[in-house]
């Protein structure tokens, strides 16, 4: 493998670790602060990227570009606010990630100043580059209202009538996910990306979030 695959794999790898920890301990702040402390009882409280890390989302996140972390147990009925506080939990999440993403993207566009330092500099820029992307891409990849993803749990806190669609998700969400999952794979692999559903929501929706943030750093950069 080439020193240049090392550095981006490598990259990746820290970027992840950083994504990753911030997102799942948003939801373990925003838990505490409503009233549940399970977070706290399972060693979930914490920055430490060991506590979240889920082997196969790890890997699926290097190598293909999204994945997932171990879901931080909560049990709602310990809120304060049963809906205020499951809406602030599941939404803490993608607004920490969206929050890092606009902090960290002046550093990204300041690191491409960086005197050359061999691998080093290289290093940094990638991983800024990646971290940015990923805060972005871990955004809309959780939005997604299919269980058990963030989008699902915002949509079971404000849908009180629990209809047919959402029982649909519910029961059956976790599959469509498994499923667009693997069309992913299969699609890069035999070079019919046109059908990479996944893909394109993620493309499409990175694309969005991540005009404003340009936008208002463009007019300082």
């Amino acid at each position: 493998m080439s020193t240049s695959k090392i550095l981006i794999y490598l990259a990746r790898f820290l970027a992840v670790v950083l994504v990753l920890s911030f997102h799942e301990f948003a939801h373990s702040y925003a838990a505490v602060k409503n009233g549940d402390f399970t977070p706290k009882v399972y060693k979930r409280y914490t920055l430490n990227p060991l506590a979240h890390f889920d082997i196969l989302g790890l890997i699926m996140f290097t190598f293909v570009g999204f994945g997932w972390a171990k879901p931080v147990p909560i049990n709602p009925s310990n809120f304060r606010n049963y809906r205020k506080g499951l809406f602030q939990v599941s939404i803490a999440g993608v607004l920490t990630n969206f929050l890092m993403a606009f902090l960290i993207y002046p550093i990204f566009q300041l690191s491409i100043l960086l005197p050359d330092m061999l691998l080093f500099d290289e290093l940094i820029y990638l991983f800024l580059l990646f971290a940015y992307t990923y805060n972005l891409v871990f955004c809309i990849f959780n939005l997604l209202p299919l269980y058990p993803l963030d989008g699902f749990r915002v949509l079971e806190s404000v849908d009180r009538k629990r209809g047919k669609i959402f029982t649909f998700l519910n029961n059956y969400g976790y599959y469509i996910l498994i499923g667009l999952i693997v069309l992913s794979f299969l699609t890069r692999q035999i070079g019919l990306s046109q059908f990479d559903i996944l893909s394109i929501i993620i493309d499409y929706g990175t694309f969005i979030l991540g005009w404003p943030i340009q936008a208002i750093w463009g007019l300082i950069f």
